[in-house]
């Protein structure tokens, strides 16, 4: 909505009646936030402004603007927080995560879609269509975009994370967004800036000079000044600790991965009389059971033969290919079974502790470890697609960085749409290795590239 330039209509300073109403206003859209919360969001003495907008597609926008902040907007009647707000109350609204690439599209204008949604350990919200969200990044829990759920969380997993997933409203950094607060030293006590510095150098905390005419620089700070050690963050009250607490990362659990076979329109026949259609899903067992039951219904096992199986008009059309369909007459029960796996289309389901199924067809691809050669001949160890096991690419490059005392970089994975790779220096296999396999759990045949970890002698 704020993706660019908006016109602005009207800026006034508000009544009091329409602080006050905006209080109650504000009480009915968000009733989770107390009394004193709602004091604090709509001051009753600060300056607060209230600024009539149309947006670029015509759109008729009302923002409360306090402290030269966009706090609140309207628009037909409903009421919105901004980034902002959600900074100082980031539990007000259901919180979804992506990739700070993604913030980038946000910004210019587009939709967030589910396929670039990170799943939690947790699992995602609970929210209906139409619920009100905010959208934050990895490894930040600080809310960057504000949209409204497209779907209930049922019917994105159930969709297998695909589509448009938010209707994004405002983000940070688009043009609601100013430069963010600053101090404004008339308010202060010292009312201009050269008495402030005078002041800090009076009491030796800064040394000021004029490296230029007419320019004064800060050129030190007393960092044991007493003034500045003495200096603490206030406690926090017990309900923001309990929000710490509570937002605290869980432990990682592998999900569980099972290979599924998708029916396609080529193998319908085959399958219709179990009640199955083209698309239904179906693990291996199941597919073995529908093809014997399927054989043993229309007799198609032969009489002097138990282990070969008739192959009928519907199964020659399923599994034989056209050079065949002439010449082979009989196949033995694996080779019948082998067959059919393969005509199916390949699939996999996705299940996260606590979560509902995620079922998406292909294969998953596994994790990517590779080694590559950078500047000066150094070797940098690169993995990829830690996105699809519900691992957090920033997350493991921290954990790299203090395990291997190497640096460590996370860069979006080229030919990768919204994924992201880990760069380590040297040759860490072996560290990345235990990571995944004796720390995180998961299977060795989800890892390829675990070979390249360096023979015992040999240098990294």
């Amino acid at each position: 909505m704020f993706a660019k330039a908006f016109r602005v209509k009207s800026n006034t300073a508000i009544k009091g009646s329409d602080r006050r109403k905006l209080r109650a206003d504000v009480t009915t859209a968000f009733p989770t936030l107390g009394t004193d919360q709602v004091s604090e969001l709509v001051p009753g003495k600060e300056e607060l402004n209230i600024v009539k907008l149309y947006a670029h597609k015509g759109d008729a926008v009302t923002v409360y603007v306090s402290g030269g902040n966009p706090i609140l907007f309207e628009l037909e009647k409903n009421l919105y927080p901004t980034v902002y707000t959600l900074w100082s109350y980031p539990d007000l609204l259901p919180t979804f995560t992506t990739w700070p690439l993604v913030l980038e599209k946000m910004v210019g204008g587009a939709d967030l879609m589910l396929p670039g949604l990170v799943m939690p350990p947790a699992g995602l919200p609970q929210v209906q269509k139409g619920d009100l969200c905010a959208i934050s990044l990895v490894g930040n829990r600080a809310p960057v975009a504000i949209g409204v759920a497209a779907m209930s969380t049922a019917e994105m997993l159930t969709s297998g994370l695909k589509g448009r997933g938010f209707s994004v409203l405002h983000t940070y950094q688009d043009h609601l967004c100013p430069e963010g607060r600053q101090l404004d030293i008339k308010k202060s006590s010292y009312k201009k800036l050269s008495k402030f510095l005078q002041q800090m150098q009076q009491e030796q905390i800064i040394q000021v000079k004029e490296l230029s005419k007419g320019v004064e620089s800060i050129v030190a700070v007393d960092w044991k000044h007493p003034r500045i050690t003495s200096f603490v963050i206030p406690e926090p009250s017990p309900t923001s600790q309990t929000i710490q607490e509570g937002s605290r990362e869980q432990p990682y659990h592998p999900p569980d991965i099972k290979p599924l076979y998708c029916v396609p329109a080529s193998m319908t026949l085959l399958f219709q009389e179990s009640g199955h259609k083209k698309g239904s899903f179906l693990e291996g067992s199941e597919v073995r059971m529908i093809v014997i039951n399927y054989a043993k219904k229309n007799d198609l096992v032969d009489a002097d033969n138990k282990n070969l199986v008739k192959l009928d008009p519907i199964l020659c059309d399923c599994i034989l290919e056209k050079n065949e369909q002439h010449t082979v007459m009989k196949l033995p029960w694996d080779s019948l079974l082998t067959r059919c796996l393969e005509k199916l289309q390949p699939a996999y389901q996705v299940t996260f502790p606590g979560q509902e199924p995620i079922v998406k067809k292909g294969r998953i691809c596994p994790i990517d470890i590779t080694l590559a050669q950078r500047a000066s001949n150094k070797k940098v160890t690169v993995v990829r697609n830690l996105e699809a096991y519900g691992l957090d690419p920033y997350s493991v490059a921290a954990i790299l960085q203090q395990r291997c005392q190497a640096s460590t970089t996370v860069t979006p994975a080229p030919g990768a749409k919204d994924s992201l790779q880990v760069q380590i220096q040297g040759n860490q296999v072996h560290h990345l290795g235990w990571l995944l396999l004796e720390e995180y759990q998961l299977p060795r045949k989800h890892i390829q590239g675990l070979e390249k970890a360096p023979k015992p002698g040999k240098k990294k």
